[in-house]
């Protein structure tokens, strides 16, 4: 049996020649590639022929268990927003459009609404409302980036929007959006009573702060729009809505499916160019939004639509 002494001299032993195979092998294959970048024999067995200098390179680099060099992430020269920022990663716009023909109060009889117990309602507390997105699916996992919002003041329509620029900005985001809400505010939306509501909802109860707004009066015009238009076009998107009532097309208009990773991109210091095109989208829906409920407050008057600015 071996004395203690000899099999610590035979573990330093080889302790001391593993890293120095490693070393050998290293410089041995450097030698084979210089040789084959130079045309001449390939010095290492263990590579295959007929490979590249960058190939065998890389081939090397998995026998020695190297990872490949992260490229450092090029931050973009255009990182301009709109609006100012008024808390740390939160920025806020605003915006006027004109609207003419502006009633005082809304007839609503014309959206059928069983879920509104009114038939009229003053403007000034219609509170339109939008969400730009980390995803279509929703879900806890989902998180708001953008809300916009929609009022008629000083004879126009007031656009408001809350853009996050850091993770860190949420609750911000959400504690300002409440403020902006009044005891008789009336939501108005398009498909927010299964999309927006909810995911603002969710954002509010993980954030650990007051939902304001489950239970609130909450008008979604695509109900009333498909009761009244299904069949007769091939679809109820908000697009469509807006190309055959409203006389809008969108001209470079960014897809709200494409938002999640402008907004992404920019986290990780891309170009703010999509980004604004995305509060651009957002503005643009709010504005349809205004325009879409005139048109019914007009078929319930009898009258032609208002026009919007």
């Amino acid at each position: 049996m071996a004395s203690p002494a000899a099999l610590r001299e035979a573990t330093i032993g080889t302790r001391i020649a593993l890293p120095t195979v490693q070393r050998l092998a290293t410089v041995d294959d450097r030698a084979a590639l210089r040789e084959t970048a130079v045309g001449g024999p390939a010095a290492s067995p263990a590579l295959p022929s007929g490979k590249t200098a960058g190939e065998q390179v890389t081939q090397l680099r998995k026998l020695l268990g190297l990872r490949p060099r992260a490229l450092a992430p090029v931050r973009s020269l255009d990182r301009s927003l709109e609006g100012d920022e008024i808390a740390p990663g939160l920025r806020y716009i605003e915006k006027w459009v004109p609207f003419e023909r502006l009633p005082e109060r809304l007839d609503l009889s014309a959206l059928n609404l069983t879920a509104f117990d009114h038939d009229q309602v003053d403007t000034h507390r219609i509170l339109a409302f939008d969400t730009e997105t980390t995803g279509l699916a929703g879900g806890t996992g989902t998180r708001a980036f953008m809300i916009g919002a929609a009022d008629w003041r000083d004879g126009g329509l007031r656009i408001r929007q809350l853009l996050m620029t850091t993770m860190g900005a949420e609750q911000a985001m959400l504690q300002q959006f409440t403020r902006w809400l009044e005891p008789r505010t009336v939501l108005l939306s398009y498909n927010g009573k299964c999309y927006d509501r909810p995911l603002l909802s969710t954002r509010y109860t993980l954030a650990r702060l007051a939902d304001p707004v489950l239970g609130r009066d909450h008008i979604d015009l695509l109900h009333p729009v498909r009761r009244r238009y299904r069949g007769v076009w091939e679809n109820c998107r908000l697009a469509t809505v807006e190309r055959q009532l409203l006389g809008v097309v969108r001209e470079d208009d960014l897809p709200g499916s494409e938002a999640p990773a402008a907004w992404l991109d920019y986290l990780r210091g891309g170009s703010a160019d999509k980004l604004r095109r995305v509060g651009d989208h957002n503005a643009q829906d709010l504005r349809s939004l205004a325009g879409l409920l005139l048109h019914f407050h007009a078929l319930a008057e009898g009258g032609g639509v208002p026009g919007q600015g």
